[in-house]
């Protein structure tokens, strides 16, 4: 529970009861395509939604971070029920889940976000991006066969990924189609500047236009258009309850005959690892966008976290994340406290109990505009263009863990693309802490950080740059430490020194000296104040390199 008084989250309920309104409009269609995309009942989408309000918005630290249901996670959800063959084993999989989430909370393992690059992170969400749309393009169409997913990208399967798509454009639902198109144009649309200027439409979520575009224009169709209309399979489908018993009877239960099987806990851990990632990556978006410039304490959260999870999964709903999607909702709408996020819960809940039946007028038709304008989101072409400027490190690691999650599975994928990303950090890391500069015969070696005994062979490398007949100093100054490797590699370098008329000055080395004498040399101050007066003038000369 929130540390806060009563009296400050009273005195910001004007702000936070409308914050958590608009909120609720945009979750509400994001949290049925998700499911929808998911590949499991409509219904657990809107439990997920319950429970990242009315609780998770207590136990978590952030005060506007909102938690829901995830595009993040759909790719993983539709592999893990296609893989365990059941719904129900699957809620067992999102309870292990939140555990593990509990128990890295405790572990105090919030800092493991800052452990992955982030060209892997984006890579991966643009990844997802990718699949949603593909997964997406036969719902837009109103292809009414079964549509393979994600768990077709092996070799051998692909044909079954791709077929649908194409068998989807030649039975095209021309009523469907209009209203997917229509809801993605609506949907770009309000993301223009224009809009976002006018006060009023600024108030009115972008999802919640494209569900009214899509009730009203089916409701016109099949009163005066009947043949332009949708049929009921493309529709939502969400329990409709009399009375509180039927609302009760909507909620599921894990199947726990499958903790022998051991699918459940590489999906379990898949989903920890990958929800928690997205978690962390939401939480430091949301900080840097509020207004108030708090800290939220990221072990806390995945604490938050590991409960909704377990929460989630004993009763019916999918695995939860914090979405910045809509805590910028939440954000834009003047929330200020987790009142905003528990009001929107609580809109959720009452709209499930008592407006089922009005859900049901939604067409699939939007919430596929919807999940296909996220995933262009996820995956659009400036991110392309961003990471190809950063470079090689940067975009290499982006592509190729696209290209592993397309190509393999998206735990896999992600591990690649780790690997690669990683690698580049370290060659980065690697070729920064030693740098040379040199003017004509007057060359500066630094030590930019602490020098481990890995940076060896790139000090040999640099040594041997230096020509006869010239002066080198070594500044190790912003060293706090030096490895013996690296300090014998130099003595050995000084030894040898003479030999080709190399005169070397030596500042703050040796047990972190300011002054000291080695056997042929005596390493002056006032030189040292000479080689940085001459070091300014040469740092924009040429610098080594490898």
């Amino acid at each position: 529970m929130s540390q806060q008084p009563l009296q400050y989250y009273l005195r910001h309920l004007k702000d936070d009861i409308p914050a958590g309104i608009a909120v609720f409009l945009v979750a509400l269609p994001l949290c049925l395509g998700i499911a929808l995309a998911s590949g499991a009942p409509l219904f657990a989408g809107l439990i997920a939604g319950m429970v990242g309000g009315l609780v998770i918005s207590w136990l978590s630290g952030s005060q506007l971070s909102v938690s829901g249901p995830a595009a993040g996670l759909t790719v993983i959800v539709f592999n893990a029920i296609e893989t365990l063959g059941s719904f129900q084993g699957f809620l067992l999989a999102v309870v292990l889940a939140g555990v593990m989430q509990l128990i890295a909370g405790f572990l105090k393992a919030g800092v493991i976000g800052a452990f992955f690059p982030s060209a892997v992170i984006k890579g991966m969400l643009a990844a997802i991006g990718i699949i949603l749309i593909i997964k997406q393009i036969p719902h837009a169409t109103g292809y009414n066969e079964h549509f393979g997913g994600p768990e077709a990208y092996s070799h051998e399967e692909v044909h079954e990924f791709f077929f649908p798509i194409m068998d989807a454009f030649s039975s095209i639902s021309h009523g469907v189609i209009i209203i997917s198109a229509v809801s993605l144009l609506l949907l770009v649309i309000w993301e223009k500047p224009w809009v976002k200027s006018q006060k009023f439409l600024k108030l009115i979520p972008g999802p919640l236009v494209a569900v009214i575009w899509g009730v009203l224009y089916n409701l016109s169709a099949e009163r005066w258009f009947p043949d332009w209309s949708v049929d009921s399979i493309h529709l939502t489908n969400v329990p409709i309850s009399n009375n509180i018993g039927e609302f009760l009877n909507n909620f599921s239960s894990p199947d726990y005959s499958y903790w022998t099987n051991p699918q459940l806990y590489i999906i379990a851990a898949t989903l920890a690892i990958i929800g928690s990632l997205e978690t962390l990556l939401s939480l430091e978006a949301v900080d840097k966008l509020d207004p108030l410039k708090r800290t939220s304490p990221t072990n806390r959260e995945l604490k938050a976290q590991g409960v909704g999870n377990i929460v989630s999964g004993l009763i019916g709903g999918l695995p939860l994340t914090a979405v910045i999607v809509r805590s910028a909702g939440n954000i834009n709408a003047g929330g200020k406290t987790p009142v905003s996020c528990f009001v929107h819960g609580v809109c959720i809940l009452i709209s499930t109990l008592f407006l089922a039946r009005y859900i049901n007028y939604v067409p699939l038709g939007c919430l596929s505009g919807i999940l296909l304008h996220t995933g262009f989101k996820l995956a659009k072409p400036a991110l392309f263009k961003e990471f190809y400027r950063k470079g090689l490190s940067q975009l290499l690691p982006f592509v190729l863990t696209i290209s592993a999650i397309l190509a393999t599975d998206l735990l896999i994928g992600m591990a690649i693309g780790i690997t690669i990303g990683l690698f580049f950090v370290i060659k980065a890391n690697f070729r920064a802490a030693i740098t040379l500069t040199q003017d004509k015969s007057f060359y500066i070696l630094t030590f930019n950080k602490d020098v481990a005994f890995l940076n060896k062979a790139l000090l040999r490398k640099l040594l041997s740059h230096v020509q006869p007949n010239s002066t080198l100093t070594i500044d190790a100054s912003k060293s706090h430490f030096i490895d013996h490797d690296i300090i014998e590699t130099i003595d050995d370098f000084m030894v040898t020194a003479p030999n080709h008329n190399i005169s070397v000055e030596i500042y703050d080395l040796y047990g972190k000296e300011k002054l000291k004498k080695h056997e042929d040399f005596v390493v002056l101050k006032d030189h040292y104040d000479k080689s940085q007066s001459s070091r300014k003038m040469i740092i924009d000369k040429k610098i080594i390199g490898l």
